[in-house]
C-alpha cells in the first residue's frame, strides 16, 4: 500500500491526516503545536497516526507540509537581520515605500507605518545603473561593490537581499553582486530580485526580495531540522512544502524562495476544500474556514481557486501569488464585550486563544466568547468526541450572563444569541469581500464550511448569503492536512513584458511565454517531475496603454495556435475583465506588462472515501437529544455520531452532528444528505 501524509501546523494544534491512496481510507491526529520548534508537534503527530493506522513510517510514500513558519517569523518580527544593496541614488527605497494609507479620512486616522524589514542602516548603495531595456548605462563598479559588502560585513548581517534599478531587464549585474557577496560575506544567504521577482516596479520587487532574505535562515533551519528528524525516524518519502498559491514545491526548493510560502497554512485548507466539492459533483465554491481566532474565506471557479498577486502578512504586503484569502477576525475564540461609551454588543477581534480559552473548556477562562455562546444555545453538547471531551456548561452560562447583565436582557440564552448573529454578520462580511464585492453572486456557489468551528455556524451563514448546499466535508477540523496531502508541485516563472500590443505579435508572445514555461519546468525537473508529466498554463498582465495598475488575465495555450488570434482574444477577455470590475471600457491600445507562466504537476490519485450505503433514515447514528435555541425558540435536536451514517441518510434539521474534531449544527427547516464521499450537504427544505 502506499501512503500519503498531510501535515498542517496551526497556532493551537498540529493537525495530520494520512491517506490511503487506493482506498481513500484516512487516519487523523490531533496534537498541540509546539512554537518553539514546530517539528517536535510534527514528528508526535506523524507518529500517532502511523501507530493509529497500523504502519510503519518507512511506509509512508511522501509528507505534504503546510507550514506557518515564514508568516510567524514576520508576524513576531523574529526573521534576520538583513543587508540590502541597492543602485546608487535608491537607498531609501523601503523608506519612500508607497503613498498610501489605509481608511478614508487619512488625516482623521493615526497610522503606524510598518518598519522597513532591512534598516536603513543596514542600507548600501553601489555604482551600476540599467535601463528598462537591459541596455548598460554605467557598468558595475566591483571594487565599489567590494566595499560597501565590507561595511555590511561589520553590521553582522544574516542574509543579503540585493535589488537593483531595472534588474527585471537585466540581471547580470546583480548575478556579479551574489558572486562577490559569497567572496565577502561567506555562508551569508543571497536573494536576488531577479530571481525573487523579476518584474517592474522597484519597491514591490524590493520589499519582496527583502522579505524573502528576512525568513529564509529560519525557514531553511526548520526544514533541514524536520527533513532530517523524518529521515532518521525511517520516513522514507520525500518532504514537501505547500506554497501560497495551493502548490507544492520540494523542500530544498522551498527553502530557496521561502516567500512564496507565506499563506502555506490557508491555502491548503482552500485546496482540501476544492477535492472535496469535485467529490460531491459541485465546481464554484465560496469555502469558508472557522478556527478559534479567526476565519478565512476565498472564491473557486471551476474548481481554480482565485489566485492574487499579493501575499499580505499581518502589515507587510509582498508581491507572491497566494491564494486570495481574505481573514475575518472572527472564531471559536472571539470575545464579546459590551463597550460603556456605546453599550451596543461587539464580538471580537480579540481572541482568548488556547489558553485560558472559552471558559466551557474548564482552562480558567472567564471571558464569553463566541464557544460559550454555543454551549449556552445548546449547539454544543456537554460531552463530545464520544465523551472524551467535556465541557463546563454553567462556566459558559456565567460568562454569558455577563454579556446579558451589562445590556439588560433578560436570560444568558438572549445573550448568546445576540453574540452568535453578530459573528455570523462579521464573517457574512468576510463572505461578500470574496464574492458580492468581486462581482460575483453567493448564490451561484456552494459554501464548503471546514475548521474547528465552521460546521456549527455553516448552516446560518448558507442561510445568510443563499450559497446552497452548504458542504460539510469529512473531519473538517483537519481539512488543511487533505489539501496538503491531495495537491501536486508547482512552479512559476515571470517577466515584465511592457509592449503595446501594437507593437507586439502573437509568435512573440508565444515565444516569450514558451521559454517562462521552460524556465519553471526545468525547475520542477530538478524536483523529480518529468517533463512529460508537466502540465503549463499562463497568464498575462494587461492595461490600457496610459493606465497605472493591470489586471491578470488567464491565456489559453490554444490562443497561440491560432495564426494571429491570441492578442485579439486576449484584448477581448481583458475588455471583459475591465467592464466586470469598473463598468467601462477604454478605446485606446491595450498594453502587455507581465507574463507568467505556471507548469504544474498530475494531481495525486487519492480515492476518495466510499460510505457503506444506507436506508435514508439515520437512526442508528443517533445517540442523544439535546435541548436548543433558535431565533428565540427552544427545540429538541437530535444528536448523531458522525462516525455511524451512512450514504444517503437524511437528517432533519433540527440536528446536531459530532465528531472528533468538529461538530455540525443542522438548523430548524434544513435538511443534511450524507454523499457516498461521506461529506453532509445541507441544504433548505422546499416550503
Amino acid at each position: 500500500m502506499s501512503y500519503r501524509l498531510g501535515v498542517d501546523v496551526g497556532g493551537t494544534f498540529t493537525d495530520v491526516l494520512l491517506v490511503e491512496e487506493a482506498t481513500g481510507a484516512t487516519w487523523r491526529a490531533k496534537t498541540p503545536s509546539t512554537p518553539a520548534d514546530q517539528s517536535v508537534g510534527v514528528l508526535n503527530g506523524i507518529g500517532k497516526v502511523c501507530a493509529d493506522a497500523g504502519i510503519g513510517l518507512h511506509e509512508v510514500a511522501q509528507v505534504l507540509h503546510g507550514t506557518t513558519v515564514a508568516t510567524n517569523a514576520i508576524l513576531e518580527g523574529k526573521g534576520a537581520k538583513v543587508g540590502l544593496v541597492t543602485t546608487k541614488g535608491f537607498r531609501q527605497v523601503l523608506q519612500i515605500a508607497r503613498s498610501y494609507v489605509p481608511g478614508g479620512l487619512a488625516g482623521w486616522i493615526i497610522w503606524p507605518k510598518p518598519e522597513p524589514l532591512a534598516a536603513l542602516e543596514n542600507t548600501v548603495e553601489v555604482d551600476e545603473r540599467i535601463a528598462s531595456d537591459g541596455t548598460v548605462i554605467r557598468a558595475l563598479d566591483e571594487a565599489d561593490v567590494r566595499a560597501q559588502l565590507g561595511r555590511l560585513r561589520g553590521r553582522g548581517i544574516q542574509a543579503l537581499a540585493v535589488s537593483l534599478i531595472n534588474s527585471f531587464a537585466g540581471a547580470a549585474h546583480e548575478r556579479r553582486v551574489a558572486e562577490l557577496a559569497a567572496e565577502e560575506l561567506p555562508g551569508v544567504p543571497v536573494s536576488l530580485s531577479s530571481d525573487v521577482l523579476p518584474e517592474l516596479r522597484e519597491y514591490e520587487r524590493t520589499v519582496t526580495t527583502v522579505a524573502n532574505g528576512y525568513v529564509q535562515p529560519q525557514v531553511k533551519r526548520y526544514v533541514e531540522t524536520l527533513a532530517g528528524e523524518l529521515g532518521r525516524g525511517g520516513v522514507a518519502g520525500e518532504l514537501a512544502i505547500l506554497r501560497s498559491d495551493g502548490g507544492l514545491s520540494a523542500a530544498d526548493a522551498a527553502v530557496a524562495s521561502p516567500v512564496t510560502m507565506l499563506l502555506s497554512g490557508p491555502a491548503g485548507g482552500v485546496t482540501g476544500a476544492v477535492w472535496v466539492a469535485e467529490q460531491c459533483g459541485y465546481r464554484d465554491l465560496i469555502t469558508f474556514d472557522m478556527g478559534g481566532t479567526s476565519t478565512d474565506v476565498a472564491l473557486v471557479q471551476g474548481l481554480s481557486p482565485r489566485i492574487g498577486r499579493e501575499t499580505k502578512v499581518g502589515d507587510l504586503t509582498v508581491r507572491a501569488s497566494s491564494v486570495d484569502v481574505r481573514t475575518v477576525g472572527a472564531g471559536g475564540g472571539s470575545i464579546a464585550h459590551v463597550p460603556e461609551l456605546t453599550r451596543a454588543l461587539r464580538v471580537g477581534p480579540q481572541s482568548a486563544g488556547a489558553d485560558p480559552g472559552p471558559a466551557a473548556y474548564g482552562r480558567g477562562g472567564t471571558e464569553p466568547t463566541v464557544t460559550d455562546a454555543n454551549v449556552v444555545l445548546g449547539y454544543l453538547p456537554p460531552a463530545l468526541a464520544g465523551g472524551e471531551i467535556t465541557l463546563d456548561v454553567a462556566a459558559a452560562r456565567d460568562a454569558v450572563e455577563k454579556v446579558a447583565e451589562a445590556m439588560g436582557l433578560p436570560d444568558a440564552e438572549t445573550a448568546a444569541a445576540g453574540i452568535v448573529d453578530i459573528v455570523n454578520e462579521n464573517m457574512l462580511g468576510g463572505l461578500r469581500l470574496v464574492s458580492v464585492q468581486q462581482g460575483f453572486d453567493p448564490r451561484d456557489f456552494a459554501l464548503v464550511a471546514f475548521g474547528g468551528a465552521g460546521p456549527l455556524h455553516a448552516n446560518a451563514l448558507g442561510r445568510l448569503t443563499g450559497a446552497w448546499p452548504v458542504i460539510v466535508p469529512p473531519s473538517p477540523g483537519v481539512l488543511c492536512a487533505l489539501g496538503d496531502a491531495t495537491t501536486s508541485l508547482r512552479d512559476i516563472a515571470a517577466r515584465t513584458v511592457l509592449r503595446r500590443f501594437g507593437d507586439l505579435t502573437g509568435d512573440e508572445l508565444g515565444a516569450i511565454l514558451l521559454e517562462l514555461a521552460d524556465e519553471a519546468g526545468e525547475r520542477l525537473a530538478a524536483q523529480g517531475l518529468a517533463k512529460d508529466a508537466q502540465e503549463v498554463g499562463f497568464e498575462v498582465d494587461v492595461r490600457y496603454h496610459g493606465q497605472g495598475f493591470e489586471i491578470p488575465v488567464e491565456l489559453d495555450p490554444a490562443w497561440l495556435d491560432g495564426p494571429g488570434t491570441a492578442l485579439e482574444t486576449l484584448a477581448s477577455r481583458f475588455d471583459a475583465e475591465h467592464d466586470r470590475l469598473f463598468s467601462f471600457l477604454l478605446s485606446v491600445d491595450h498594453e502587455l506588462v507581465n507574463a507568467r507562466a505556471t507548469v504544474t504537476g498530475p494531481r495525486p490519485e487519492v480515492a476518495p472515501l466510499t460510505l457503506p450505503e444506507g436506508t435514508g433514515d439515520p437512526a442508528d447514528a443517533l445517540v442523544d437529544t439535546h435541548p436548543i435555541h433558535v431565533s428565540g425558540a427552544r427545540h429538541d435536536a437530535r444528536v448523531y455520531d458522525r462516525a455511524k451514517l451512512r450514504a444517503g441518510d437524511v437528517v432533519n434539521g433540527p440536528a446536531i452532528v459530532t465528531e472528533m474534531d468538529s461538530t455540525t449544527l443542522v438548523l430548524p427547516g434544513h435538511a443534511a444528505t450524507v454523499h457516498p464521499t461521506g461529506s453532509l450537504l445541507i441544504n433548505p427544505l422546499e416550503a
